[in-house]
């Protein structure tokens, strides 16, 4: 990657966005009908590679089962309403009201009922009875607490996401989660995650991980550039995880990690981009937000808008487009990327000429003019 001098003796790195590349044809094309969108991780397989972020406007229960149904995953936050309250059709419909501009307060008041072991069981033995995979999770801080709990529960992915995750953590208290110590005694797959670098992903892959996330996730509803000053040039990112992953499959004598972009991406057009610079599976929430079968029913927000201390995120209101099953696979009555985001992958896949995920994944990148 390209230094550029910051002024002084500060130098930094040269890296782009989804929006400042492009996929490049080859001299190809083929029908969408003989593109196939598989993906799989661990022992799960699904029909295609978009994962529904763990984010209580966007997963509950019921939507993760329509979700599996259409072939996907989704992932319930294990530390969101259904796992504080019995019934958190009361809090949805309190966080409905809300103004956006004034709702941080009101946010923390509600997320500051106790996570019950209780509930996390039981929302995993509903979406189980439903015949979904079921993919739950934890923030690092709550992860050692609760693990036990979701791993009996019977969770058959485990999600470890934060705003950054590293397999190293210094605590003044010595009781940091060891990744590599706690992902060997599972018994289930886990992905765990965001990481923006090379160096840090292949640590997370050394630890055993299933797949790694890519990003901070949470990108339309995430203020984390403003709060830390932290910010992830996704495509430059994709790109660095992807070459560790290809490295660390030399160095582990064959263990394939899948590496997941998770955040930046509210449009088909990104998901197409993401899988072209390297990634294996996107995970999204803005995506699957503006479904009118969606809890937030076209307002989102995600747990960093929550925090007690330190909120780094926010309500945003963006509006509904259809259902569920039409941003997946429409038909699209829209023409901005936000709906039939499978039918438009496909598209992509066909026009520049590739047949499956592993293939895209070879696709000539361009950057746009003038960077």
């Amino acid at each position: 990657m390209t230094d550029v001098e910051i002024g002084g003796q500060k130098r930094a790195h040269v890296s782009y966005s989804f929006d400042d590349v492009s996929l490049v044809p080859s001299r190809r094309t083929r029908d969408t009908s003989l593109v196939s969108l598989a993906w799989k991780i661990d022992a799960y397989s699904f029909d295609h590679p978009v994962i529904a972020a763990p984010m209580d406007s966007v997963v509950s229960p019921e939507s993760a089962t329509v979700f599996g149904a259409a072939g996907g995953l989704a992932v319930l936050n294990l530390e969101g309403l259904w796992t504080r309250y019995e019934d958190p059709s009361k809090p949805l419909e309190q966080i409905a009201k809300l103004d956006p501009k004034g709702a941080i307060a009101k946010l923390q008041d509600i997320y500051s009922a106790p996570i019950q072991p209780e509930l996390i069981a039981a929302r995993i033995k509903q979406m189980r009875d439903a015949g979904i995979t079921v993919a739950g999770a934890l923030s690092p801080q709550r992860t050692a607490k609760f693990a036990k709990s979701v791993v009996e529960a019977g969770v058959d992915i485990f999600v470890i996401r934060g705003t950054t995750v590293s397999a190293e953590h210094v605590s003044e208290t010595g009781d940091a989660l060891n990744l590599k110590e706690f992902i060997y005694e599972l018994d289930v797959p886990v992905i765990v995650g965001g990481c923006a670098t090379y160096t840090t992903a292949l640590h997370l892959m050394r630890t055993g991980a299933a797949g790694v996330l890519v990003g901070f996730g949470g990108g339309a509803a995430h203020t984390t550039a403003d709060v830390l000053g932290v910010k992830v040039s996704m495509a430059s990112a994709v790109a660095d995880v992807a070459a560790a992953r290809r490295d660390y499959l030399d160095e582990s004598g064959g263990r394939y990690v899948s590496v997941i972009a998770d955040g930046s991406m509210g449009r088909s057009g990104d998901f197409a981009k993401a899988i072209a610079l390297g990634a294996d599976a996107v995970m999204c929430g803005s995506a699957f937000a503006r479904a009118t079968d969606a809890p937030g029913n076209g307002r989102h927000w995600g747990l960093e808008a929550t925090h007690g201390d330190l909120p780094r995120g926010e309500l945003v209101e963006l509006g509904t487009v259809g259902t569920l099953a039409e941003i997946l696979n429409g038909p699209s009555h829209v023409a901005d990327g936000t709906m039939n985001i499978l039918g438009a992958l496909r598209k992509a896949m066909a026009t520049c000429g590739y047949s499956d995920l592993k293939e895209l994944q070879r696709c000539e990148i361009a950057l746009t003019a003038g960077r």
